[in-house]
């Protein structure tokens, strides 16, 4: 009975769980808490991916009211990707975070993080499993105001002006976001995605469709960060505590694409949107520069943090660039590397945050020769480090590889020296940071511990995932490929 209602189960339960642990008043009780609800999270994605990859997509009708007069939610092949990877980086972060948290956030304000936690989650979760277009808005709004309020806790003064920023241009997004809904409802009376898709063929010409594209793709293109919309990301990442940068960075920007190859791909479909509007033809370059300026920002940064979000940017850039492809292969990348970049994002700052807990600081000045007394957050700095680069035997390779074999089939060869060269650019800032914790002169006390085994081993899980992601391609690749053949396919 349980398993048919998975689907709303698995956003209502992080819902309900949220709430409890401000009215508890114990931090580690709301820790537990949070805890359940993420492994809930990740439990019910294990168990829908096994039902949607035997069974095919699953709907679900709220209230039995069928859509699309009812509200309805669908997931499938691509939904349950992503909803995999939310529920792992979930888990694996909020077991990591309780000593990080105890650090760097308020006593009094340990609750509402937890609180606030568990919203965001509930609003990544319900982004992914909607199936009604005004709902993609207001998850994505319950994720944004309570990623706002976590960014603003970090302790830096700098992280509330962080968040405002976040605020400021979050909110334009979202405004754009809701002004193409509007007019896509007002040109076919649904918000049902499904109806949607069958709708708007004969009404591709008119002027309104046109607009509620550019307005979607310009709102979804500034909550993914691609450049030139970036510019919330780095102090966000930056200036935020490190459970919620690891957070953030492992799901924040990855469902904001996911958005946007849905609506892509199963609503406006791809001969509208390559074909007729040719956004490869701005996507493509986009995404080139993209790489390439943030990869070249990053190796100059002088706090690691900073450096990796500006590296974050850079493998946006990736990712915009599989789709810029259009074709199955670039598409597999695409999705291959959301879930590959989102472990090692995810392990790199956690491992930062172990040393931001011994430290009290992530700027290269201070964290000189650092890593010889912290070898085992060294070891998972270097794994995520040749991930990032695209070393073989990391997931990084994996979705590079995929990428020059895409560009390859479209003859684009400019693409794979591209890939080639940002890649080198990337060992430049990687091996600066390894230079800098292992063999510069030690500027820290000789008493210096390693990072607690409660935050390593979460750490090293995740740094396992990327080598494990690497070997063995079975899952990512071959759930990848799959999806990507049906959101081509299923394209209207």
């Amino acid at each position: 009975m349980i398993l048919e209602h998975l689907p709303i189960l698995q956003v209502a339960i992080p819902l309900v769980l949220a709430p409890l642990c401000l009215l508890l008043r114990n931090s580690r009780l709301a820790w537990v808490i949070a805890l359940v609800g993420s492994l809930w999270a990740f439990a019910c994605a294990v168990l829908l991916l096994t039902r949607v990859l035997n069974n095919g997509p699953l709907e679900y009708a709220l209230g039995g009211w069928e859509a699309p007069w009812g509200i309805a939610l669908r997931i499938d092949l691509t939904g349950c990707f992503i909803l995999l990877l939310t529920g792992l980086i979930a888990s694996l972060v909020i077991f990591w975070a309780k000593q990080s948290v105890e650090n760097e956030i308020r006593r009094d304000q340990i609750n509402l993080f937890y609180c606030m936690y568990l919203l965001c989650l509930t609003g990544i979760l319900g982004i992914i499993a909607t199936g009604d277009a005004f709902n993609v808005f207001v998850f994505l709004e319950i994720s944004s105001l309570s990623s706002y309020t976590m960014i603003a806790m970090g302790r830096d003064r700098r992280a509330l002006t962080s968040s405002f920023h976040y605020l400021v241009m979050g909110t334009i997004g979202a405004t754009f976001i809701l002004i193409a809904i509007g007019m896509l409802y007002m040109m076919t009376g649904t918000l049902n995605m499904a109806d949607l898709a069958e709708r708007l063929p004969p009404l591709r010409d008119t002027t309104t469709v046109r607009a509620a594209f550019a307005f979607l793709t310009v709102g979804l293109s500034l909550k993914v960060a691609l450049l030139p919309l970036h510019q919330w990301l780095p102090d966000a990442y930056t200036f935020a505590p490190s459970a919620v940068s690891a957070f953030l960075a492992g799901t924040s920007t990855k469902v904001a694409l996911y958005v946007l190859l849905r609506f892509f791909f199963t609503v406006f479909g791809v001969d509208f949107v390559f074909t007729d509007l040719r956004l490869d033809v701005i996507l493509l370059p986009l995404s080139i520069l993209a790489i390439f300026v943030a990869s070249i920002i990053a190796v100059f940064q002088e706090d690691v943090k900073r450096m990796l979000a500006y590296s974050s940017l850079a493998q946006i850039g990736y990712m915009t660039l599989g789709i810029a492809l259009v074709n199955t292969s670039g598409l597999t990348a695409t999705l291959v590397h959301m879930f590959n970049h989102a472990l090692i994002k995810g392990g790199l700052f956690m491992a930062i945050g172990g040393l931001c807990l011994r430290i009290g600081s992530t700027r290269f000045a201070v964290l000189k020769g650092v890593g010889r007394a912290m070898p085992w957050t060294m070891g998972a700095i270097v794994v995520g480090g040749c991930g990032l680069i695209g070393v073989p035997l990391t997931a990084g390779f994996v979705s590079k590889w995929y990428l020059v074999i895409a560009a390859i089939e479209n003859g684009a060869w400019v693409v794979v020296v591209a890939i080639v060269l940002a890649s080198l650019i990337a060992v430049v800032y990687v091996w600066r940071t390894v230079e800098t914790l292992y063999f510069n002169d030690a500027e820290q006390d000789t008493s210096l511990k390693e990072a607690p085994l409660a935050m390593l081993i979460p750490t090293w899980l995740m740094v396992i995932l990327v080598v494990w992601a690497g070997i063995d391609t079975g899952m990512t690749v071959g759930i990848a490929e799959r999806a990507a053949l049906a959101l081509i396919g299923n394209s209207p």
